[in-house]
């Protein structure tokens, strides 16, 4: 049975105070919800003070990206051994890397190379815009992005997909039901084509796109749904607790 996550990606918000602050008011409750993997991933400069304040918890904490190699003159990166020590996980192949700062699909090829060698477990982003979700090319943009990030990969269940449409991303316009999990299911397939149906089974394919409270247990409810990645709602402390909660509660009677 795949255990569901609930992640929240905190982006360029928080300072290391407030990010402490948003933890502590968050904590206590995590804790409490069982049934449901949750991780935090705030910036960089938080990520000490945060995984100080993680110790001894069922939270884990995450990155939201990393360079590909290990170090070298590469002023402002962070390398996979920096995060090996602090984090379970990073973020990569965001669609704000890949549209903003023009992180290609060989460059997110090496960064998953680099995170499975360095122990860290990825949340790989795949997602179409708007314009190619119009033309019906969701399938053929998700299939190349997917294919390419894997090229040259091993088999292993120890990697997180998320499916998020680059036209949901901070909108305030979610993917419906049908459209989600037919990708995500799409998404399995393909899995299963390139690497193997065992693996394509155990592994969590998580959707991402202007999850709320208010329309996460209609996500959360279908059966391809194995959890959310969520943005601005993680930055509201009983928000992100609600969408846990819910996906907690919902998933248990599923199963």
């Amino acid at each position: 049975m795949r255990i569901p996550l609930v992640a929240g990606n905190w982006k360029m918000n928080t300072t290391v105070n407030e990010a402490e602050i948003l933890v502590y008011t968050m904590l206590e409750k995590l804790e409490q919800i069982d049934g449901v993997e949750k991780v935090l991933c705030p910036p960089f400069v938080s990520l000490v003070a945060i995984n100080i304040m993680l110790q001894n918890s069922s939270i884990s904490l995450g990155a939201q990206n990393m360079h590909f190699e290990n170090k070298g003159a590469y002023t402002g990166e962070i390398s996979p051994p920096m995060l090996s020590e602090l984090c379970e996980y990073v973020i990569l192949g965001h669609s704000e890397r890949r549209w903003y700062f023009g992180e290609t699909d060989g460059i997110i090829n090496k960064k998953i190379k680099a995170a499975f060698t360095n122990k860290l477990t990825p949340i790989l982003c795949v997602g179409e815009r708007l314009e190619d979700n119009e033309a019906g090319k969701t399938e053929e943009i998700i299939g190349k992005q997917l294919r390419a990030a894997l090229n040259g990969t091993e088999p292993v269940s120890d990697l997180v997909l998320a499916y998020e449409p680059v036209w949901a991303i901070g909108t305030g316009k979610a993917a419906s039901n049908e459209q989600a999990t037919a990708t995500i299911g799409f998404i399995r397939n393909l899995l299963a084509e390139l690497w193997n149906k065992g693996i394509a089974q155990d592994l969590r394919i998580i959707y991402g796109g202007s999850v709320t409270n208010t329309n996460i247990a209609e996500l959360i409810s279908q059966k391809e749904i194995d959890g959310v990645l969520v943005g601005g709602a993680s930055l509201k402390a009983e928000e992100f607790l609600s969408i846990v909660d819910q996906t907690a509660a919902i998933k248990r009677n599923i199963q």
